[in-house]
């Protein structure tokens, strides 16, 4: 048995033998040339070697590189669809018919494609049939530049290189033609007689030709001597060198080149020369300056700025200064500025700041004229700036506020500053502790309000009764430095708190009542103190310093319901007219605080004979004094609605049968009657009503105040005649109904062709919209040029809509209790009609009726000239009075490279 043992190993051992002996010796592999496959054999993708390799475990373990690294860095993918044919001696491939080939980001599509191995190259062209026909020139994409080949090219995907002939390229908003073309490996391209557009048409409207282009990604095409062609024609008008912009807007920093010309007045000038700062991707600024030969210069400073998610706005500043020489026969001589400031944020967290500031001198507006109409015809000034708060998980909340008004004609300013309110939101302390209704809506509010105002228009403090020789009589004060010491000494200030506390319940089923008590307490630091001057026989007051407060209260309750009325119709296109009434009646109670233990009132003799007067210790302070006299009043009103159901004709489907159209939004009157007073009860009835037209094209809007008391004539002692009241009513002394004291009527309208009228904020969105859907990127510049166009229509064509007209009528009337009238109307007019597919003209226009004369107008005229824009812009009179012409390109980029003609108000 050992014997077949020691037998068995022994075979079995000369059979293994070999097999290690062999494992042990390195074996030589046959190496193999790599060649693309052919795309016409299936599968697609043809593995040669259908055997496994073991992988060699020693070879991963082994630091030293034997084999030199490949020049492929990427999958390579391509595709023919005639035949993809292989020539192995050259080891070259080649691809007809709508082939294309990818590597990386690189693309290149054509109709004959041959691929060099050998050198990592590339070479395209078209194939010409036998009529001489060349199809599938190649189309070339390197990342997110494309080129259009009209010829060959040859490109290194190992060096990203290329020879190109007879290409166009788009860069920026710019195309780029050239005959031989030289495309580096950092993307900048060299051209040999080319030219550079933005009309993208096959036969460009406008071009210029240079022999020698360089365009460099990302910053600029630079070009050497070059020639203005229009449609093909060379024009005399070129520059040595040129460098146009190649960077993203958002980046771009660079020179502003002025705009030049020459004025009447100011002679010589050059204007909006600066520089444009992109500091980076939060705030822009550009910073220009004008200079004139006569001796005014400016200097002008736009930033705009953007914080994600948190706030954006944007801040200009304009300071013009101009003196004529003493020799001009009409010398003009002023310095002006102007400053503007918006501030957005977005809602977050319980703190909100926001601000719109608007100011400038009044010089600005009446001798620097703008492009913007709208700038030339306003006649107010308002800013306001302000900071919320809310205190999370408590009522109250906190707001700070400064604000400022100025008018451009009268030249008053006034600035409210600080501002600050502190508020509690309504309590409902009994709501989860009672059923009775009246507790359970019982509620209560509490308000701290501080103001000052300070204005450059003073009154006289002394003396102050113009009936018996004294003036109230106001100085304009110049707003300066110099007299802002002056200003703040005369400056406004109070502070109020207000304590409301209501409850309201229903009342027979169909009423509902609300019962309120309003408590008020002001506080200030100065009253006045009013006496007898027996010297002057008048009344003379002067500033008494010393915290006071006045506390002053009310009550009141108010019965409310609604009452709704319909009148059904069988026949014709009206259904049903609804008819919506809310009668409310109510009932008000104040005592009367001049009554001399409140001390709010002075009770002052008014000449020799010892007959007095009673005064208002704090008349004209910023919340007013305590109200005069005792009130019970019984308040009443009526608002009444009609609205009518109509026939819907253009709903075909049954989806939409009926519409609602308004017949009177809205029908308002009220009035009361104080039963404590001594004479005149009745207050004046105001009546006030609105409606719209023709699918609410035109608006209209109606209000009036009747006063119900007879009048009566008398001649003062300067001979003139004069009304006043009597306490009688009107109809009992054969004079109507009343007298009216004023009433207003305001007409608007906009009729076009287009069913659909827009909003500015539809206007808004449907420009941004637009943008993003022709591959635009929404950001800071282009939304503030949308505002512009949303706020100043007049630079925005509307090319679809073939005219427009919009207009305005405003009329109001004014009697005073003498009987003096003052009357004022006015209408306005805009619009813009197409006498063509491309030619538009605009207006805007008005007309003062009550002086006979025209407002200062506008005409303006628009040509499409597909990649350049005309603009004709004319104010034929008033102190605008001037002309400019504008030919622009459609270019963000090449917004300076225009012809344009200015003659200002100036030269007149």
């Amino acid at each position: 048995m050992q014997g077949i043992k020691l037998l068995f190993l022994s075979i079995f051992f000369l059979l293994i033998l070999p097999i290690l002996a062999s494992a042990q010796r390195p074996v030589r592999m046959q190496e193999r040339r790599l060649s693309v496959p052919d795309t016409l054999q299936l599968p697609p993708e043809v593995n040669l070697d259908s055997l496994t390799t073991t992988a060699d475990t020693l070879a991963i373990q082994d630091t030293t590189n034997i084999v030199p690294p490949s020049q492929i860095t990427t999958e390579i993918n391509y595709y023919a669809e005639d035949s993809i044919v292989t020539d192995f001696t050259t080891n070259k491939v080649y691809l007809y018919n709508q082939a294309w080939f990818e590597y990386g980001q690189m693309r290149l599509d054509a109709d004959r494609i041959i691929i060099d191995w050998e050198n990592n190259e590339l070479y395209a062209s078209g194939v010409t049939d036998s009529t001489g026909t060349i199809s599938g020139n190649p189309f070339f994409k390197d990342g997110d530049a494309v080129y259009e080949i009209r010829k060959e090219m040859r490109y290194n995907f190992k060096t990203q290189k290329a020879i190109i002939k007879d290409v166009v390229t788009e860069q920026q908003d710019g195309i780029l033609r050239g005959e031989t073309i030289k495309k580096t490996d950092d993307g900048s391209i060299y051209l040999d007689h080319g030219y550079y557009t933005t009309c993208k048409l096959t036969e460009p409207h406008w071009h210029i030709s240079s022999n020698k282009l360089k365009s460099i990604e990302g910053k600029q095409v630079v070009s050497g001597p070059f020639n203005l062609y229009f449609n093909g024609i060379p024009t005399p008008l070129g520059l040595p060198f040129g460098i146009i912009p190649n960077t993203p807007e958002e980046k771009a920093s660079g020179i502003i080149f002025p705009s030049y010309g020459q004025e009447q007045v100011r002679g010589l000038f050059l204007r909006d020369f600066g520089y444009y700062f992109a500091i980076n991707d939060f705030i822009h600024t550009r910073v220009t300056g004008d200079i004139y030969s006569k001796g005014g210069w400016g200097a002008k400073a736009q930033s705009v700025y953007k914080k994600r998610y948190r706030f954006s706005g944007g801040f200009n500043m304009d300071f013009q200064k101009f003196k004529s020489p003493e020799t001009e026969l009409n010398p003009a001589d002023y310095n002006s500025f102007r400053l503007t400031w918006n501030h957005t944020p977005e809602t977050r967290g319980t703190g909100r700041f926001s601000a719109s500031v608007n100011v400038g001198s009044t010089s600005y507006f009446n001798t620097v004229i703008s492009n913007n109409f709208q700038n030339n015809i306003q006649s107010d000034l308002q800013s306001s700036v302000n900071y919320t708060k809310q205190f999370a998980g408590t009522p109250f909340s906190l707001s700070a506020s400064a604000q400022h008004s100025q008018s451009i004609s009268t030249g008053e300013v006034q600035l409210r500053l600080p501002n600050l309110n502190v508020s509690m939101n309504r309590q409902k302390p009994f709501q989860n502790l009672s059923r009775v209704e009246l507790l359970r809506n019982f509620n209560v509010a509490w308000t701290f309000d501080f103001r000052n105002s300070i204005t450059n228009k003073i009154t006289s403090t002394t003396p102050i009764d113009e009936e018996l020789g004294g003036t109230t009589q106001t100085e304009l004060v110049p707003f300066n430095l110099e007299n802002f010491n002056y200003l703040l000494q005369n400056a406004n200030l109070g502070a109020q708190h207000r304590i409301p506390i209501s409850s309201n319940f229903t009342l027979f089923k169909y009423f509902t009542g609300t019962g309120s008590f309003n408590v008020s307490e002001t506080w200030y630091l100065q009253k006045l103190n009013y006496f007898y001057n027996p010297v002057s026989e008048r009344v003379d007051q002067i500033v008494e310093d010393g915290f006071n407060r006045i506390t002053t209260y009310t009550s009141s309750f108010n019965m409310t319901t609604n009452i709704y009325g319909f009148f059904n119709f069988k026949k014709g296109k009206i259904e049903t007219i609804r008819q919506h009434i809310n009668p409310s009646v109510g009932f008000s109670y104040t005592p009367d605080f001049t009554d001399p233990s409140f001390g709010y009132y002075q009770n002052v003799q008014t000449n020799a004979e010892g007959d007095t007067r009673l005064y208002n210790r704090h008349s004209g302070f910023i919340y007013g004094g305590a109200p005069a006299g005792e009130s019970r009043s019984m308040t009443m009103s009526l608002r009444t609605v009609l609205e009518a159901k109509v026939k819907n004709s253009q709903d075909s489907t049954g989806e939409n049968p009926t519409k609602k159209i308004p017949l009177l939004e809205n029908l308002d009157m009220s009035s009361s009657y104080n039963f404590a007073a001594d004479s005149f009860n009745l207050a004046p009835i105001r009546i006030s009503a609105r409606t719209s037209f023709f699918q609410r094209k035109l608006s209209v809007n109606m209000s009036t105040t009747l006063d119900p008391y007879a009048t009566t004539s008398y001649t003062n002692s300067s001979g003139a005649v004069l009304e006043r009241r009597v306490n009688e009513f009107a109809w009992k002394n054969n004079q109507g109904l009343g007298t009216i004291r004023n009433a207003s009527l305001n007409l608007n309208a906009s009729i076009n062709p287009s069913s659909n009228t827009q909003n500015p904020n539809e206007v808004r969105d449907e420009l941004t919209n637009q943008f993003l859907q022709q591959g635009g990127i929404l950001d800071d510049f282009v939304e503030s040029q949308i505002n512009q166009i949303v706020n100043d229509p007049s630079q925005y064509i509307d090319w679809n809509i073939p005219w427009n007209l919009s207009f305005g009528y405003n009329f109001a009337y004014n009697k005073s209790t003498t009987g003096t009238t003052n009357i004022t109307q006015a209408l306005q007019l805009s619009g813009d009609v197409s006498l063509s597919e491309k030619w538009k003209i605009n207006f805007n226009t008005g007309i003062d009726l009550q002086a006979k004369s025209i407002t200062q107008s506008m005409i303006g005229i628009a040509r499409d000239l597909h990649c350049w824009q005309m603009n004709v812009n004319w104010v034929p009179f008033g102190r605008f009075t001037s002309y400019n012409i504008d030919i622009r390109v459609k270019s963000s980029i090449l917004q300076d490279l225009k012809v344009s003609r200015r003659r200002s108000f100036f030269d007149l």
